[in-house]
């Protein structure tokens, strides 16, 4: 119940009116708002929910067009890059990375041509959590076979058009992954993760419609 009085004091739910008795009165009004904030919540985010539903009750005004079709685009946005993820990633083969020995790791010079990238590429990817490696006592940066192999994938997803702010937040769901295999494993479980949200988008379009039917 806290939920809907904090939905009601955001402006989702539109002000219920009263009994005698002070119970709230809730309509078909309330019901299609609260069912489109859900599913939107799921789809984009409570924050991005609750500008959209808010914009509903202000119809017809432009506001909710516009943020459901920057929900669509955005989806449509993911769904491309992670498409491309997956082609990219499906190019790397496995690597032991087992049994490391000190002459197996690279610096900055040896790793960027070995990848074909500048030396500051590889300092970028550091800067921004991408690829971190070991440091040696003059703070030289040096490369071990587990942190080739994951500059080896960002290089592949760069390639593939993958930005840096979505490959920062796959990146931990790849680490650790020995196997081509859990690679794709882990794009096919963000895959699913995206058709859930599409899904949402769908039936919060649906609720939507329905509320300003019944507005």
């Amino acid at each position: 119940m806290q939920q809907v009085r904090d939905l009601e004091a955001d402006g989702v739910l539109p002000a219920t009116t009263r009994t005698a008795a002070g119970y709230r009165v809730f309509t078909d009004v309330h019901v299609q708002a609260a069912l489109a904030y859900r599913s939107l919540a799921v789809a984009v985010g409570p924050v991005r929910a609750r500008e959209a539903v808010r914009a509903a009750h202000r119809w017809p005004a432009p506001d909710l067009l516009r943020l459901l079709d920057a929900a669509h685009a955005g989806l449509h946005t993911e769904r491309r890059d992670l498409a491309l993820a997956r082609e990219a990633a499906a190019s790397i083969s496995a690597e032991p990375v087992d049994d490391v020995r000190p002459s197996d790791s690279m610096g900055v010079s040896e790793l960027a041509a070995a990848l074909g990238v500048r030396p500051s590429t590889l300092r970028h990817w550091d800067a921004e959590g991408l690829v971190v490696p070991r440091r040696t006592a003059g703070a030289a940066r040096r490369y071990s076979p587990t942190d080739v192999r994951d500059a080896r994938i960002v290089h592949q997803l760069r390639l593939a058009g993958y930005r840096v702010g979505p490959l920062r937040a796959l990146l931990p769901e790849l680490r650790g992954a020995r196997r081509r295999e859990d690679v794709l494993a882990a794009l096919a479980a963000r895959d699913a993760d995206l058709d859930a949200r599409s899904r949402a988008l769908l039936d919060a379009s649906s609720a939507l419609a329905a509320l300003l039917r019944e507005r």
